[in-house]
């Protein structure tokens, strides 16, 4: 699985750093990924400013816009004029130069979305599924594999490949209200059961990695390239990146913030208060089937809510001073199924209790995340994309080893 990672840059400074090229022999489709990221994300626009940013030279950048050109992953843009000279062509990326499909399988819904390569959903659909089966799921994405096929101006020939974010222990956390036939998901091959009906390659990844990658690749992670992400779904989970590279771990397993112990209990996880899940059990016979419907809740719901924002936030600090302390990463980037005007109070909340702690040394803010419900499935379908066409890490040791 590739280490999922684009090299976004925070300014002029830093993106040469981040977006250089290699002169190492057979290295030519590692700079090909390079030169088309810097396009993809808009830091070059000509040969000469894919060159200043890549440090290759524009005779190599020359060649590699033709390859490009000839693929169909940029297009022509026109030609600016204002510079002595001759006008210089400018590129943009293709946005039909391929697609990647995402899905997003969680204890209450199921999302899937099309992905083209400028990084827009083409197609998107969603249902509220408490604990749904994986015949269940397979059903519902084999349908909509099936509508993305046909959707006008779509090549299916194009379609690269399936990202599918989910939580590691999707089945084994003992959340409210599990039916004991969800175990079937402990058993299920779910790349062979999510392949039945095509022959694209299947990449699995965590949940909250994807939604980390997908405002990596969509959101504040373009300017912030050092940070930590809180997805608030029926669980808890966090990602990690690290100078614009997403952090595993030596297991793969790190950013696992929803199992941190809590103060006073045993047994208790930090999910247990800071989660959908939790968030449901405080509101009884008050809770919406959907969370969207959050905002909306009569003023008893209210009430509740409030309190449950309270506990969270107290909850919160802890971990959230710890990430401060050891990792420092520029922000703390919330995401998540709760509607944007809850994140946005808990972030608040959150923030407002750091502050007041005064603390010797400066938290990260924790803000919204740009990328909010549909964060880890538009995570998912970028993964295909990095993997075939964008520069990371491992698929610069992939060439150097050619």
């Amino acid at each position: 699985m590739p280490d999922a990672p684009s090299r976004r840059s925070r300014g002029a400074n830093n993106d040469r750093a981040n977006l250089s090229g290699t002169n190492l022999e057979r290295a030519g489709d590692y700079n090909q990924r390079v030169a088309l990221q810097s396009i993809r994300v808009g830091l070059a626009k000509t040969k000469q400013d894919a060159a200043a940013f890549t440090g290759l030279s524009v005779p190599a950048i020359t060649n590699i816009t033709n390859r490009l050109l000839d693929d169909e992953l940029i297009i022509e843009a026109g030609k600016l004029h204002g510079a002595r000279g001759q006008p210089a062509m400018t590129f943009a990326i293709n946005p039909d130069g391929c697609y990647s499909i995402g899905l997003n399988i969680d204890r209450d819904h199921v999302t899937i979305v099309l992905l083209d390569l400028a990084g827009q959903v083409r197609a998107r659909a969603t249902h509220e599924w408490a604990f749904a089966s994986p015949e269940t799921v397979a059903e519902f994405f084999d349908h909509h594999c099936k509508a993305f096929r046909k959707i006008k101006g779509v090549k299916r020939d194009r379609i690269i490949g399936v990202g599918i974010a989910m939580p590691d222990d999707l089945a084994k956390s003992d959340l409210p209200h599990r039916p004991s036939e969800y175990e079937a998901w402990n058993r299920v091959d779910v790349r062979a059961l999510l392949s039945r009906s095509h022959d694209w390659p299947v990449v699995l990844e965590n949940d909250a990695a994807a939604a980390a990658l997908g405002e990596l690749h969509f959101g504040h992670g373009m300017r912030n390239q050092s940070f930590f992400y809180m997805l608030v779904s029926s669980g808890l989970g966090g990602g990690l990146v690290i100078d614009g590279e997403y952090f595993r771990g030596a297991r793969g397993r790190s950013g696992e913030l929803g199992f941190l112990g809590v103060t006073g209990s045993q047994t208790a996880t930090l999910e247990d208060f800071v989660s959908l899940s939790a968030l449901y059990e405080r509101l009884q016979d008050l809770a919406p089937d959907n969370p969207a419907d959050l905002v909306d809740l009569p003023p008893k719901g209210q009430v509740r809510l409030n309190a449950w924002i309270e506990e969270a936030a107290e909850r919160l600090c802890d971990p959230l001073r710890s990430i401060s302390c050891l990792i420092d990463p520029q922000a703390v980037y919330v995401g998540g199924r709760l509607p944007e005007p809850l994140i946005d109070r808990l972030a608040e909340a959150v923030n407002t209790k750091l502050a007041s702690r005064n603390l010797p040394l400066t938290m990260a803010p924790v803000r919204r995340a740009a990328l909010a419900s549909d964060a880890p499935a538009m995570g998912a379908a970028i993964i295909p994309i990095i993997a075939r066409y964008l520069p990371s890490r491992s698929a610069l040791r992939n060439t150097d080893q050619a």
